[in-house]
């Protein structure tokens, strides 16, 4: 069970030395100032756009992410793998709030047959608060950019792009897990068996492009997340007022999917780690 990809890593111990030699609290320290001098910016300039701040704050807020898995990390490079554990249904099922589906460092990566895949998609679509979380982090971007813009920005334009945003991500998930089923793809993100920094953060990206079969031991392309992001996007282009072009959201949609996936399974590779960071420091 030791798939520890090393096709995907491609780093060697020097690299990770090297990484470790850094001055990451200067690195850190040189972001609070661009922080900083950004909010000096929009107090200054009031005709910054709400899109505009958003999305700076936005990109501010992944560095500040992708530092935490720096600080909480490097610390884990050389660390052996433990002992796989038994397969059970906590282990093969296990869906995060935050993550989505997941398969821990220490199981084995085991097929999931139609039941257990539908019992899958019953947990991401309804019995977890993650899609419910995602709705309404999208929503409320919408609401700040008023996009659209006929749907005003009162209680009735949000409850309108809540509901769009409910229905969008409840296709996406129907779609992506319709189609994993058909061609028998992994549709959970598995943690690296692998340990250091960087490999772990390459596998993490790297598993939004490429999935296991049906042997779960060769790759293919993930394909079922894109399709289903622009099937979703399409759908409910169909009832956006302004007539908005369907492929164009489908792409727009699609591509969201790229950097959010990403994203997303970065978070869920260090999870652990920056778990048990924010235990510690509250003790």
């Amino acid at each position: 069970m030791s798939r520890v990809l090393a096709a995907d890593t491609g780093f060697s111990g020097a690299a990770s030395d090297d990484v470790r030699q850094r001055n990451l609290p200067s690195i850190l320290f040189g972001r609070r100032e661009t922080c900083a001098s950004l909010c000096k910016r929009v107090a200054r300039n009031s005709a910054w756009s709400y899109e505009r701040t958003f999305r700076a704050l936005r990109h501010e807020s992944c560095f500040v992410i992708f530092a935490l898995f720096v600080h909480a990390c490097l610390a884990q490079d050389g660390v052996s793998v433990s002992q796989v554990e038994p397969a059970t249904t906590q282990n093969q099922l296990a869906v995060n709030w935050l993550y989505g589906a997941y398969i821990p460092k220490d199981a084995p990566i085991v097929t999931l047959d139609g039941n257990e895949r539908y019992r899958l998609f019953i947990r991401q679509s309804f019995t977890t608060p993650g899609i419910y979380i995602k709705t309404g982090f999208f929503a409320i971007h919408d609401q700040v950019r008023d996009s659209p813009p006929e749907w005003e920005d009162g209680f009735e334009g949000f409850a309108k792009r809540v509901g769009t945003r409910q229905t969008q991500f409840l296709l996406q998930n129907s779609f992506t897990s319709l189609g994993n089923a058909m061609v028998g793809w992994e549709p959970r993100y598995d943690r690296c068996k692998c340990a250091g920094f960087w490999p772990r953060t390459r596998h993490a990206i790297a598993r939004n492009f490429v999935t296991y079969d049906r042997t779960e031991k060769h790759l293919r392309p993930q394909l079922m997340p894109y399709v289903g992001s622009f099937g979703a996007g399409v759908i409910t282009a169909t009832w956006q007022p302004g007539n908005p072009d369907y492929l164009v959201k489908g792409y727009q949609s699609a591509v969201t999917q790229a950097w959010v996936g990403s994203l997303i399974n970065v978070l869920g590779e260090f999870a652990p780690e920056i778990t048990r960071k924010l235990k510690k420091h509250r003790e």
